[in-house]
């Protein structure tokens, strides 16, 4: 009779394990949030690391790609006001106004259109300097100077040779695909999947290693490019981004269209890529493939990895007992990064490689909180609905 009784018990609290995680899960994500809500409760103040910068900017707007994550799994007014407050504040504009062709400032316009779905209405006038912003990209060729990024060759390739590093892909890409379901239009998906192609195939000689799966940095970080140990340097957060990047432009697209089926390949390319990088305490290190260079944990490409594998794995797209194992882990590092405050520990700060901001620790404070926070919500977000019924 004791060991049935025994046994019940052990049962009952493997289900109640089981049973809190996505739990645990929603109160990190909530934590990490409230800490950077109270902390910068004024969400039209500019930003003043080194020097003014105004609250559109891309790491800001990556923050609130997270918010939106959020607030799809536990909706709540007042995340939905704070956004609304600083896409007010900004008039529903890029950064830089309607004549910028700059990835960066053209991020906060995934957060508009996401807000201009949840208000209702007429979107397409919500949306018109973002839309005319497009417009004005598109008809404007790249002549700008840039070393070893392959733009020569005459105004077309120019006219798609705008994302010269691979973050620009997850700034601006998704917004394409975004405008072209608010405007019924198929010329942004076709221009966004010209300008991919470029940052793939030719800027620096291809950017995409599809030998495996990663992506070099920029024009600047392609072979022979190493690290001081010799292994090929891929940024984890880089990679994060073009990850991050296929997942929110795949979710815009019909898993029938060809643009679908197109990254769709290159997503399992990545996936395939990033999973032999992975450690076995969870985490993704800030050099993918180099371990001795720097050998300590990295926050923010970890929780872009997680949400692109726990997003992969809902759509059938990767296999859950490939990618599940992976995605546990993930979230078993991403927790301990969490301070009982709701700060961030290893979170890398803002830079162009694996070196940028470094020493990266559990305590250090990035130069940047916002993207790092964004990223973290992304990740934890999407795992709360791979755990949920």
């Amino acid at each position: 009779m004791k060991r049935i009784l025994i046994a019940c018990l052990v049962c009952c609290c493997a289900t109640a394990t089981v049973l809190s995680q996505p739990a645990a899960v929603l109160s990190a994500a909530r934590s990490t949030n409230d800490y950077f809500m109270t902390k910068y409760a004024d969400p039209t103040i500019p930003t003043n690391v080194k020097k003014v910068r105004p609250s559109s900017l891309w790491t800001r707007a990556v923050y609130y790609e997270g918010l939106m994550a959020l607030n799809a799994i536990d909706p709540q007014q007042r995340y939905v006001d704070y956004a609304t407050r600083w896409a007010d504040f900004h008039q529903w504009t890029p950064r830089n106004g309607v004549q910028t062709c700059d990835a960066d400032d053209q991020c906060c316009g995934q957060t508009y259109v996401e807000l201009a779905a949840l208000k209702g209405g007429d979107q397409k006038a919500k949306l018109a300097n973002v839309i005319a912003n497009l417009d004005h990209q598109m008809q404007t060729p790249n002549s700008k100077k840039i070393a070893n990024a392959k733009l020569k060759g005459g105004s077309e390739p120019q006219l798609y040779g705008w994302w010269t590093w691979i973050d620009a892909i997850q700034m601006a890409m998704p917004l394409y695909m975004q405008v072209a379901n608010v405007t019924g239009e198929q010329k942004y998906r076709d221009h966004a999947m010209r300008m991919y192609r470029w940052t793939r195939n030719t800027c620096g000689g291809g950017l995409f290693n599809t030998k495996e799966g990663l992506w070099w940095r920029d024009a600047d970080y392609v072979p022979p490019y190493k690290e001081k140990d010799g292994q090929n340097c891929y940024w984890s957060r880089g990679n994060g981004w073009v990850y991050a990047a296929l997942v929110r432009c795949m979710n815009n697209l019909s898993p029938k269209s060809k643009e679908y089926k197109e990254l769709k390949k290159d997503f399992l390319l990545m996936s395939k890529g990033l999973l032999s990088c992975q450690h076995a305490d969870g985490f993704w290190h800030a050099s993918l493939v180099s371990d001795a260079v720097y050998p300590d944990p990295e926050m923010t490409g970890t929780a872009l990895f997680l949400y692109g594998m726990a997003w992969g794995i809902q759509q059938g797209i990767l296999k859950d007992k490939d990618y599940r194992p992976a995605c546990d882990k993930a979230w078993k590092a991403l927790e301990s990064c969490l301070h009982k405050d709701g700060f961030l520990g290893w979170n890398q700060g803002t830079g162009k490689d694996p070196s940028a901001g470094q020493p990266v620790t559990f305590t250090s404070m990035p130069d940047f909180e916002d993207y790092g926070t964004g990223c973290y919500l992304l990740g934890l977000s999407e795992y709360y609905k791979l755990l949920k019924p």
